[in-house]
């Protein structure tokens, strides 16, 4: 799943620009499924039929970034993010356009750590005028901090876009296992889920299925002065209870804690008190289902260090695949 990894990242995919990535997916993703498309929207949606119940499981192929808004008198860029943007965290940081030039973003000469907001950061890509950085990149091209993957001690890896290239590494992976899926199933590898669980909502609309399970990552309390959460790097999967946009269903969060009891997948519960992911979106689709999610722990979300454990990592796939596997009958 490594490998895997490894190729997602290298391709960028910032929110509305998932098109390389998603036709890297589906390619990758035909000799598993009986049908592979893309909607409107741009969602890559892969279907196995089955016998069993109608289940979804969606990770989200965009990440967040940058766009280009002005071009400076002296070959600065001005830019907006798109998506949850920590610009302390983003700042002195090499950044990739989408036609693979570099440049690096920088705050403003004078401005002090607190005041590091959008509005104070330019890009400096080496031009020395408006009409040279002009020929270089155009206004509304995007960007995003460095693609990259290193390992930590042990198992635990760090690198950007973990969110959530790790979840659809985790369905990729699963997918190899698709002939043995007892319901009928789809993966859903979604856009836009960084700016409002948009391509997730369409896909479930049109799949309608009877279980939506988002495979995307959450936080952790195991850092130093973290806000107290029982989910930790190396517990396993974390079967989601709740976050801010969502209460997952009852039964199917018990279902997945009881299927990987019963499978000896390491596991735990995840209560999140603030953010969400696609689980809502599955949710509230057209006439709604009722949803769940299997969380990967993930360390400095949304920062160029986020770190994983490749353990937790296959214990969700393993998850994945033994809920699509499972026999619904006591529903």
């Amino acid at each position: 799943m490594r490998n895997i990894l490894r190729q997602l990242i290298k391709i960028p995919s910032v929110s509305g620009r998932e098109e390389r990535l998603a036709a890297y997916i589906a390619k990758e993703m035909r000799p598993y499924f009986d049908t592979v498309e893309r909607d409107a929207l741009g969602n890559v949606i892969c279907r196995k039929t089955g016998a069993g119940k109608k289940l979804l499981f969606c990770a989200h192929m965009d990440e967040i970034g940058f766009i280009v808004t002005f071009i400076e008198e002296d070959g600065f860029l001005r830019c907006a993010p798109v998506g949850g943007i920590d610009f302390p965290a983003a700042a002195y940081s090499r950044v990739v356009f989408e036609s693979g030039r570099s440049g690096v973003l920088i705050p403003e000469e004078g401005t002090k750590p607190k005041d590091y907001k959008g509005d104070a950061f330019v890009v400096d890509i080496g031009a020395k005028s408006r009409a040279e950085a002009a020929r270089l990149v155009k206004i509304g091209e995007c960007f995003s901090l460095e693609g990259r993957l290193f390992s930590l001690a042990g198992s635990r890896i760090c690198g950007r876009p973990l969110d959530d290239k790790l979840g659809c590494a985790v369905l990729m992976s699963a997918a190899r296992e698709a002939d043995t899926f007892q319901n009928d199933v789809t993966f859903v590898f979604s856009v836009q889920e960084e700016v409002g669980l948009r391509g997730a909502r369409t896909a479930a609309f049109a799949a309608a299925p009877d279980f939506g399970i988002a495979v995307d990552v959450t936080l952790t309390g195991d850092t130093k002065g973290a806000k107290p959460m029982a989910v930790s790097l190396g517990k396993g999967a974390a079967v989601k209870l709740k976050d801010a946009s969502v209460i997952c269903d009852g039964y199917l969060a018990k279902k997945m804690a009881s299927i990987a009891e019963k499978q000896k997948i390491p596991s735990q519960k995840e209560i999140l008190t603030s953010g969400g992911s696609d689980t809502a979106a599955l949710q509230l689709a057209g006439a709604g289902c009722r949803a769940g999610c299997i969380s990967i722990p993930l360390r400095y979300c949304h920062s160029g260090v986020e770190t994983a454990d490749m353990r937790d990592v296959q214990a969700c796939r393993d998850l994945v695949c033994a809920v699509a596997q499972a026999d619904f009958a006591d529903f």
